[in-house]
């Protein structure tokens, strides 16, 4: 089963990242805050096929559900 930790780890790894936060408790629905300088220039979209690209198959295996807010670090910081 997939913890948030190990979510977040796949993220980081596999995406230039200034901050994430992961939150899920029961191994297959996640909610993710995610910003990242690689969405610079792109639409909201865009920033999830970025995510989804990185988690590959994950998606349809071990992923039932994942629910993102995504920045580039300008918007984030907006929000904080």
């Amino acid at each position: 089963m997939l913890t948030a930790n190990e979510l977040r780890s796949f993220i980081m790894n596999g995406l230039p990242c200034d901050h994430v936060e992961v939150l899920g408790d029961d191994g297959q629905h996640f909610e993710a805050v995610i910003v990242s300088p690689a969405f610079q220039g792109k639409r909201t979209l865009q920033h999830h096929q970025l995510v989804y690209g990185v988690l590959g198959s994950r998606m349809h295996a071990e992923i039932h559900a994942l629910s993102m807010k995504t920045f580039t670090p300008e918007e984030w910081s907006k929000q904080v």
